[in-house]
């Protein structure tokens, strides 16, 4: 595993470096946020961990800017900020999960092993065409009869996910563990509210009734008439 730290605490940074090098992961460190975009965006990792409040660029502002490009790997978040209005801001923002400061670094290399594995099950393709509907996976785009859906990258993850299970379906602990990961503090009701918002952005284009509730087990997603 290759992972991209950008941590501006010297002394946490070098020890989570240690740490990580201990048990066969490489790493790489940052200490400014201005370099987290470069290095990701021209050295292939397989997860980068971002420190909520970096100089130059936060881990937050510098997340959010590569999943606007297409920036498709997993991104663990680090911070003190432990208040749910934070995590959902770190969540939406593109990050895959969520770390509060101080941790026990078992839970941290649990999250990464957890993410890793994840990883290794997207499905590669850029631009795959599922039910109908177009996904370009690099740029979060869901078309439909040449028509872009905008979702945001949540959204087009939940739809993703979906999709790659069409006709199946997925219950809503698969939902949680897929795009959030287990341990988040994400409840039923926060799956429901983003699939409703999904299914507005659908509807408005003709395709509301595709994500079916299936009543005390998860979402299914039909292929469209």
């Amino acid at each position: 595993m290759r992972v991209l730290l950008a941590e501006d605490d010297l002394r946490l940074g070098k020890l989570i470096q240690y740490m990580l090098e201990q048990n066969d992961i490489t790493v790489e460190w940052v200490t400014d946020g201005k370099d987290i975009y470069e290095y990701a965006t021209y050295t292939e990792y397989d997860i980068l961990i971002l420190d909520w409040m970096m100089p130059g660029e936060t881990g937050v502002e510098a997340c959010a800017r590569l999943r606007r490009n297409g920036y498709d790997r997993a991104i663990l978040m680090l911070t003190a900020r432990d208040s749910v209005e934070d995590r959902v801001t770190g969540l939406d923002a593109g990050a895959d999960d969520y770390l509060v400061k101080p941790f026990e670094f078992s839970e941290l290399l649990a999250r990464l092993r957890a993410l890793g594995r994840r990883a290794t099950q997207r499905i590669q393709h850029e631009v795959d065409e599922i039910g109908g509907f177009k996904l370009n996976r690099t740029a979060n785009i869901l078309e439909k009869n040449g028509k872009v859906i905008q979702l945001s990258p949540r959204e087009f993850q939940l739809f993703d996910l979906l999709a790659q299970n069409i006709g199946i379906v997925v219950p809503r602990d698969i939902i949680l563990d897929r795009i959030w990961g287990l341990e988040a503090d994400v409840s039923s009701n926060n799956i429901d509210s983003y699939m409703k918002m999904l299914r507005k952005k659908l509807d408005a284009a003709g395709e509301g009734d595709a994500i079916k509730t299936i009543r005390g087990v998860g979402y299914k997603l039909e292929t469209p008439h």
